[in-house]
Parts: C-alpha cells; sequence; structure tokens
C-alpha cells in the first residue's frame, strides 16, 4: 500500500475518532451528574418537607399533651362539659396527628438518599401518632355519651379508658417528633453533601 493510500485510510479514521472523544465530553459530565440548578431544586425541596414535618411533630406532640392533661384535670368528675373539652382536645390532638402524617409522606417522598431512611422512620411513626390520637379521640367521643347517659361509675370507667388512650397518643407523637427532628438533623447534612463539589471531600 503506497503512503498516498495509507494517507487517505487514516484521515477519515482521525476525523472519527475525533467526534467520539468530543461526543464523549460533552455528554460523560451531564450523565455522570445532574445540572448545579437542579440538585440545588431538589436539595431545597428536600430541607422544606423536613422542616415541615418537624413543625407538624411538634404541633401534635403539643396537641396531644394538651389533651391529655384536660383528661388527668377531668379525672374523679363526670361532667358533660368537661368531657366536652376532653373531647375537643382530643379531636385538634387527631387533626394534628393527620397533618403530620401527611407532611411526613411528602418528606418521604422528597427525601435526599443519605436520609431516606430517617424520613421513611418518620412516616412509619407518624402513622401510629395518627392511628393513637384517632383512637384517643373515639374514647373521648364515648367518654362524652357516657356522661349524659350512663351511670356515674361507668362514665368514669370511660374517662379512665380515654385518659389512657390519651396516654398512648402523647407517646406516640413524642416518639414521632423525636423522629422528625432526627430526620431534619440528617436532612441538612445531606444537603450538605449533595450541594459540595465532587471531590471536595478528599481535600485536606
Amino acid at each position: 500500500m503506497t503512503s498516498r493510500k495509507l494517507h487517505l485510510l487514516l484521515v477519515p479514521l482521525a476525523v472519527a475518532l475525533g467526534s467520539v472523544s468530543l461526543a464523549a465530553d460533552n455528554t460523560a459530565p451531564g450523565r455522570s451528574s445532574p445540572p448545579a440548578g437542579a440538585v440545588q431544586k431538589t436539595t431545597d425541596a428536600a430541607g422544606r418537607a423536613a422542616r415541615d414535618a418537624e413543625k407538624a411533630a411538634r404541633e401534635a406532640a403539643d396537641a396531644a399533651k394538651a389533651a391529655a392533661e384536660k383528661g388527668r384535670l377531668a379525672t374523679g368528675k363526670v361532667s358533660k362539659a368537661l368531657a366536652e373539652g376532653v373531647r375537643r382536645a382530643a379531636r385538634k390532638a387527631a387533626e394534628a396527628a393527620k397533618r403530620l402524617e401527611e407532611k411526613a409522606s411528602t418528606s418521604a417522598s422528597k427525601a435526599l438518599d443519605e436520609s431516606r431512611e430517617a424520613a421513611r422512620t418518620v412516616e412509619e411513626e407518624s402513622r401510629k401518632a395518627s392511628a393513637a390520637t384517632a383512637q384517643a379521640l373515639q374514647k373521648a367521643e364515648e367518654s362524652l355519651q357516657r356522661s349524659t347517659e350512663a351511670s356515674k361509675e361507668e362514665a368514669e370507667k370511660a374517662a379512665q379508658a380515654t385518659r389512657e388512650a390519651l396516654d398512648k397518643a402523647v407517646e406516640a407523637t413524642r416518639s414521632a417528633a423525636k423522629a422528625a427532628a432526627d430526620a431534619s438533623a440528617r436532612t441538612v447534612e445531606a444537603m450538605k453533601h449533595a450541594v459540595r463539589p465532587a471531590g471536595t471531600d478528599k481535600k485536606q
């Protein structure tokens, strides 16, 4: 093969290899990591959702605690007005726990990889809190009914059952609040790692 023919064969090959190299340079970064703007948007959404869940958890815990306190203050007293007050407080706690469950679900769906497990723990704890407060509300409603339709002894038994249910609601919402605070802290750390430029962890 003459040098001219060899040259004619090598030129197209060089051009082809150059095109492949250029394509790789253009696409590799995009494939290895998303644009900085997309990362920031994702981390901001995760952080906001985690904070919302933490706030909702505190509110649910406070509402359950307030309802339980009302129940204790009514101990030994059979009164429709007192039973109605406990029922209203229990309803507020149940509504707050339901909001927590919704916020926790949103947080879990938006969580970053490093904080996803913690967010799912909050989601699970929020379900337990919602169930416990719903049970307490049911007991409070039964107690209200008994306060006017049953004997004093039966009314007091119903009130005691309400107090016990509210105590369980306090424990459940407190556990959810603790999990939410932990998840929020983990999310903050995950956000720092997510926006940190590649390779900076190795630099001293």
